[in-house]
């Protein structure tokens, strides 16, 4: 009986209904994913940027995972001898799974950004992003065991008459977002910006069906808008403190993770750092509920070229009947390629 699993339902109606995207609690370290317009935002050449998510492990035999693997490169360009223009492009993979059922979706996107100086010190930079990409949906109907299949005595080993559609799809997806940066000195920014996401609201059911009376209802994808902030203050000539926000508006779902980091200088030549932080998230759903989902603790090093990341995040609203959490992990890992200490800063965890 263990492998009757109805989360094929689950599944194939979750697709078929307004959906909603994955999502990282460490949103600064999966920047293409964050905001398109964050495509090159860093100093130095190219970044090499990973993030795992394991969620609900307490209370699922095999966790929902989220993996986001990402390469962008930064090219200055020489439009006006005054100004430090740069260009950037970047190439995404990410996947979402639940295991039991191997129901994944599967996306490779192509960002581009154009960050335009705004004064002569280069202090200020707005960023325009564009992102185009195709995700593809599997489910296994392998793993999958119905009524019909029941011999009657101790086993699910007959032929099912139930009429599944084909067990995978594939979609195009496009997004666009703006970004502002301002470096008023060292150790000291203020970033933010605003995105969109889905904006064509394509269609993600594994059935070949639509509504022509109103196309958008029940196999489109929301479209996303969100807003994010990231800065950095010294306290003093070894501490400072990293403010993080972000908001995510998506059809009758609405979320916020909103905290902050200490960073703590352990040298200061080798650019090495130690960063300690917390969040919490508040969310609103289709029943028009808000409350606290969860609260985040994070470690981070800075270590030359490298950024690493951990974060554990405690889910404060139970989902099941038995008190046995729904609690999360990720893990972050950021390589900076010929950083440049001068250059624009690239925000941090």
């Amino acid at each position: 009986m263990k492998n009757l699993i109805f989360t094929l339902l689950f599944a194939i109606m979750t697709s078929m209904v307004w959906s909603q995207d994955q999502h990282f609690t460490q949103f600064i370290s999966s920047p293409l994913i964050t905001n398109p317009a964050m495509t090159g935002l860093f100093g130095g050449k190219y970044r090499l940027s990973t993030i795992y998510r394991n969620q609900w492990r307490g209370a699922l035999q095999d966790p929902y995972v989220t993996f986001a693997a990402a390469l962008d490169v930064r090219f200055e360009l020489e439009l006006n001898s005054q100004y430090k223009d740069a260009a950037a492009v970047g190439l995404l993979f990410s996947s979402d799974r639940v295991s039991n059922i191997d129901f994944s979706t599967n996306t490779i996107a192509l960002s581009g950004a154009f960050h335009k100086g705004l004064d002569y010190d280069n202090k200020q930079y707005l960023t325009a992003g564009f992102q185009a990409g195709v995700s593809q949906r599997n489910v296994s109907y392998e793993a999958l065991f119905f009524d019909d299949q029941f011999n009657g005595t101790d086993a699910f080993d007959q032929m099912t008459q139930e009429d599944l559609p084909a067990n995978n799809f594939s979609y195009g997806d496009f997004a666009a977002g703006l970004n502002y940066i301002f470096r008023p000195k060292a150790r000291s920014y203020i970033n933010a910006g605003v995105s969109m996401h889905h904006i064509l609201q394509p269609q993600v059911t594994f059935y070949d069906f639509e509504d022509e009376e109103n196309p958008y209802e029940g196999s489109r994808l929301f479209s996303k808008y969100s807003a994010q902030f990231s800065s950095e203050f010294p306290i003093n000539d070894n501490l400072s403190i990293m403010p993080r926000a972000l908001y995510a508006l998506q059809g009758p779902h609405q979320q916020i993770v909103a905290g902050a980091n200490l960073r703590m200088i352990i040298s200061k030549y080798m650019n090495n750092s130690l960063m300690f932080g917390g969040w919490v998230r508040p969310v609103s759903n289709a029943d028009k509920s808000f409350n606290v989902e969860s609260v985040a603790l994070m470690v981070g090093l800075e270590y030359y070229s490298w950024l690493f990341g951990f974060s554990f995040e405690s889910n404060l609203v139970d989902l099941t009947q038995y008190r046995q959490g729904q609690n999360a992990f990720e893990i972050s890992v950021t390589y900076l390629g010929e950083y440049e200490n001068d250059s624009i800063l690239c925000p941090s965890f």
